[in-house]
């Protein structure tokens, strides 16, 4: 059977996140307008079986969009995201066909070409473009001369076949990296963090999502089989701890029960969600933050 790693890379908010759920077909990434939604790297997989014989096993990575960092968390997101195409058997650039073509499309191009990866540039957000835009950024990144083209709506889950089977056939023969019926490696307790945290990102200001991070203290399953999920929100300054909780916790409520819904069906049980917010300075740009937070390299 052929199977292998394929980081989906790209600038931040062209939809690697959305494209890696329509991939998989489950929801195994947080997704939102906002840069650095995805803060780690996060493996969807893919398998396609025969009865009880596996035919192929693609295992997507979906990674953090690539910036100029401004903090060490930046840094740090940076080089996960180069740390993925050490494993790549195959490389997913995505690029928005809503946007020109630019400089920091250009960068990751050459570090894909120094990569010496096998890529396959996907053009995304082809319901939003006009056919024109979309011809026209294929004819651009052309002279980037990757091993394949494909259009693609990552949100309508449009044209992902094509895409499929230009990865199939650069990789390798190679075992099941996962159970057939997984989808995503995630813990529990990450992803239901993060799904918090989704649910606060389009709630908040412009700059304040970068300063917001959710850590899942306590995740217990009782006798009764309700879920009990203690939530702690992180937030950078004091000012900042009063908008995430909202006019008479307003703010905390809302996220916190669209949270409690997701959960539900993602768990398939009754929730009881606990949220606090506490304050934690400076987080991005101290290591030994990042590093508690879960955010090495």
């Amino acid at each position: 059977m052929r199977s292998g790693f394929v980081p989906v890379v790209g600038r931040p908010n062209v939809g690697k996140s959305t494209l890696v759920n329509a991939l998989v077909g489950s929801k195994v990434a947080i997704t939102s307008s906002r840069p650095q939604t995805t803060r780690n790297t996060i493996r969807g997989i893919l398998t396609e079986m025969d009865g009880e014989t596996p035919l192929w096993q693609i295992v997507f990575v979906d990674t953090p969009g690539l910036h100029k960092p401004k903090t060490q968390l930046g840094n740090r997101l940076n080089s996960l995201v180069y740390g993925t195409l050490a494993e790549a058997d195959a490389v997913v650039f995505l690029i928005d066909a809503t946007q020109s073509i630019g400089p920091g499309d250009r960068l990751i191009a050459q570090r894909l070409k120094d990569a010496r990866a096998d890529v396959i540039l996907a053009v995304n957000k082809t319901d939003k473009a006009a056919k024109p835009e979309v011809v026209a950024q294929l004819t651009e990144a052309a002279e980037w001369d990757f091993a394949g083209y494909v259009p693609v709506s990552a949100l309508m889950a449009e044209n992902l076949s094509p895409l499929i089977e230009e990865l199939l056939a650069r990789l390798p023969e190679g075992p099941m990296y996962y159970p057939a019926d997984t989808t995503g490696d995630q813990p529990d307790h990450v992803l239901a963090g993060e799904i918090v945290r989704e649910k606060f990102l389009e709630k908040l200001m412009e700059e304040l999502p970068h300063s917001l991070a959710v850590v899942v203290d306590d995740m217990a399953e009782r006798e009764d089989g309700l879920l009990t999920i203690s939530a702690r929100a992180i937030v950078e300054r004091n000012s900042q701890k009063g908008i995430v909780i909202g006019k008479g916790g307003s703010m905390l409520k809302q996220a916190g029960s669209e949270a409690r819904e997701e959960l539900e069906v993602l768990f398939g049980t009754k929730v009881f969600l606990e949220m606090r917010v506490t304050v934690e300075p400076d987080w991005q740009r101290r290591p030994s933050s990042l590093d508690r937070l879960g955010f090495g390299v």
